[in-house]
């Protein structure tokens, strides 16, 4: 799928990529309306009823990642409530081993990720992923998410890249459109981001279900 002999950037998203989205998505679905609805005196479907909405309007901007935003928002301790249920982070299967060969490749291989700090500690904390990367980067330092084009730039200033030679990996399909447009050439999307989940059909990039499909040649 990857011819490696033509990569020497490797640009990895976090959740739904190395890291099962079954945590975000059970924490955003199901644990923050549970503990809105307990602070406002709401039953659970009343709580899902007023926070869909808040959460649609601000997809794809950094606030939709951002915990201190959604701590004022909702007026919940939002680093607290992950904090509370984070025996849920896991890694994807076959990711570790991955990493591990990347490692060992001269390639430079980054965390690139819209996480916001607080979560991105945690996550790191429980999975011990930190020394795989030569840096791990969250749009928050930016001020723009990866959905915009302006985010790719900023990073080639950090950390410069070949669009030619660079390979980026992100199960979010906003995010590959973006970089598309930036004029990364060499994109991935991931079918299966949450282990609970059906896989996906994707069509618009090539995907994988897991990183055994990359190892030949890395």
């Amino acid at each position: 799928m990857i011819d490696w002999s033509k990569i020497d950037t490797v640009l990895l998203d976090m959740d739904g990529t190395l890291l099962d989205l079954n945590f975000d998505n059970h924490f955003w679905k199901e644990f923050v309306p549970l503990s809105y609805a307990q602070k406002k005196g709401l039953t659970l479907e009343q709580a899902k009823d007023e926070l869909v909405p808040l959460f649609k309007g601000m997809e794809g901007k950094l606030e939709w990642y951002c915990l201190d935003y959604w701590s004022r928002a909702l007026e919940l301790d939002i680093v607290g409530l992950k904090a509370e249920i984070a025996g849920l982070i896991s890694v994807l299967p076959h990711v570790v081993e991955f990493l591990v060969a990347a490692k060992r490749s001269p390639r430079k291989v980054l965390l690139v990720t819209n996480a916001h700090p607080g979560s991105l500690g945690l996550k790191m904390e429980k999975t011990c992923l930190h020394p795989f990367f030569d840096e791990i980067i969250s749009s928050h330092d930016c001020g723009k998410p990866k959905e915009h084009t302006e985010f790719w730039r900023w990073l080639n200033q950090r950390q410069p890249f070949d669009n030619s030679k660079t390979l980026l990996i992100d199960d979010s399909l906003a995010v590959l459109n973006s970089a598309k447009a930036f004029g990364i050439q060499n994109l991935l999307s991931v079918s299966r981001p949450d282990s609970r989940q059906p896989k996906k059909v994707i069509v618009d990039y090539p995907a994988i279900e897991d990183f055994r499909e990359l190892m030949a040649g890395l």
